[in-house]
């Protein structure tokens, strides 16, 4: 467990400030629309906000421009770097009320009935583990208040097919009966090509609300940013530049 972290905190390292740029990219700008929408549909202005597994902090930076109270969390010192850097160019200092080293599986830096809101778009990747998962359920249920809302992020394993599928270096998994069995059966990802995405964790949609429900959470909306047209987002984003 403890070597699977590490590898995706070399990962995210690696990133760097790609992994601020990320929502800009053709593939990305679908997924910060999805989002910004439920935001802007579900939050209140006075909220009081958690960003676990928020990198560089480009959810912190946007929701603060807005005026919410953020607290930003993750396990990679160098994204959290990245968004110090921009929360000071965007002149959020006050609006961000700490930004610190944690891990979602253990939130004990927060009392119970912290916060307003959590945002989890991001642990959930790489929680391979079904005990890791359990622990970042009940530690993000304990430090909402009650009537809190989160917003947490899943990848499918459709997803994570299609991805080998489409990575010719990748592909070669598939002739490898133990790795197609964990990743369909477990929903585990592990990537042999160096510097890749790697690590990662599958589920399908029944299973997130599952994990979620039991754990005390209602669902109020299952949403996807990712269809038919994944593979041909840099060809839509074409299409908008040719016709506006």
């Amino acid at each position: 467990e403890r070597m699977s972290k590490q590898r995706t905190i070399d990962y995210y390292a690696s990133f760097g400030n790609r992994e601020w740029d990320r929502l800009s990219w053709p593939e990305g700008r679908l997924e910060a629309a999805v989002t910004m929408d439920a935001f802007d549909r579900y939050l209140e202005v006075q909220a009081r906000i958690l960003d676990i597994g928020g990198g560089a902090g480009r959810w912190t930076v946007a929701l603060a421009s807005r005026g919410y109270r953020l607290t930003l969390a993750d396990l990679s010192p160098v994204l959290l770097d990245i968004a110090k850097q921009k929360i000071a160019e965007h002149d959020l200092a006050d609006r961000v009320e700490e930004v610190i080293e944690a891990d979602v599986c253990d939130l004990q830096h927060w009392s119970d009935s912290r916060f307003d809101v959590v945002l989890c778009l991001g642990p959930f990747y790489h929680l391979t583990e079904a005990d890791d998962r359990e622990k970042a359920v009940r530690e993000i249920h304990r430090i909402l208040r009650p009537g809190g809302l989160v917003f947490v992020a899943f990848m499918t394993v459709y997803a994570f097919l299609r991805r080998v599928l489409a990575l010719p270096d990748e592909r070669e998994f598939l002739k490898d009966e133990a790795f197609v069995r964990r990743l369909a059966h477990d929903g585990v990802f592990e990537n042999r090509v160096q510097g890749r995405f790697d690590s990662g964790y599958g589920t399908r949609p029944e299973q997130a609300l599952s994990l979620l429900e039991r754990h005390g959470f209602e669902s109020i909306e299952l949403l996807s940013d990712t269809g038919f047209a994944a593979s041909s987002a840099e060809n839509i984003a074409k299409l908008e530049v040719e016709s506006p």
